[in-house]
């Protein structure tokens, strides 16, 4: 069985309080933010390694960014990975999820096929769980988001997926796209040997003129529907004052200050 999964380098989420708006691009400025693997895909790199472990096979890993990514792409290989590619071009930057999802169905054809195609619900930084559906639909693909389980049986994915009061049980013809719920495993530990091997193991690189049938104008900013509108920053106008004395002093201040407010 070969699996692909696909991941996204986000901003390390214990970093949210720095990251900042670009007033000219409105995009987000991620200077200086370290940048992690989304939560959830990692939760689908490790249904891709018991999927491995259970009927055997492949699992490559596939994501699009600037060149740094290569760092989770190798953590991801430390995980179990087997080889890894990413799509690295200027002309796929600012893409929206509709212009994500098409470029990165191309990157999984080019390199496919595959039997599973895997991601997790959401991203940490965009979270609307777009992009696995999307992928399905360019690929023509049947899709399950919200996974709780996987296994694999006569050539069809048992599914069980998550809904809002319960729980459903679905049948995928293979191959198929499966967007998985942080519910579905708990994510094992990679060792040192791990990481070390992982930096043997394949990892190619390819621009957007490499990917065979790609069209120019579905990618990147330009391909992107989806467009920023007007970007007002939010000045804050309140004003501290410090109250100073006894707790019976500081509560008498307190009054004096909400009477008329009460009043009006």
């Amino acid at each position: 069985m070969k699996i692909a999964v696909c991941i996204k380098s986000v901003p390390d989420p214990d970093c949210y309080d720095k990251i900042t708006l670009d007033p000219v691009n409105k995009t987000l400025n991620r200077a200086g933010i370290p940048a992690v693997i989304n939560v959830a895909d990692k939760h689908a790199i490790e249904a891709a390694l018991q999927l491995k472990e259970e009927y055997g096979g492949s699992i490559t890993v596939v994501s699009m960014g600037p060149p740094p990514v290569e760092q989770q792409l190798r953590e991801a290989l430390a995980m179990g990975a087997d080889d890894a590619y990413l799509l690295s071009d200027r002309k796929v930057g600012g893409a929206d999820t509709l212009a994500t999802s098409y470029a990165v169905s191309k990157l999984i054809e080019q390199t496919g096929p595959y039997d599973i195609i895997l991601a997790g619900n959401e991203s940490a930084d965009g979270a609307t769980s777009h992009v696995p559906a999307q992928i399905a639909e360019w690929m023509g693909l049947g899709c399950i988001c919200s996974a709780l389980s996987i296994r694999v049986e006569d050539g069809k994915a048992i599914v069980t997926k998550k809904f809002e009061n319960g729980t459903g049980t679905f049948r995928l013809g293979l191959p198929c796209v499966i967007a998985v719920n942080q519910r579905i495993n708990k994510v094992r530990l990679t060792n040192m040997m791990a990481v070390l091997k992982a930096k043997k193991k394949p990892l190619t690189v390819f621009s957007a003129a490499d990917i065979t049938g790609l069209d120019e104008s579905r990618v990147g900013l330009a391909g992107s529907p989806t467009q920023n509108g007007e970007l007002h920053m939010a000045e804050s106008t309140k004003v501290c004052t410090m109250l100073e004395g006894t707790e019976e002093e500081a509560a008498a201040m307190i009054l004096e200050k909400i009477k008329p407010l009460l009043k009006a």
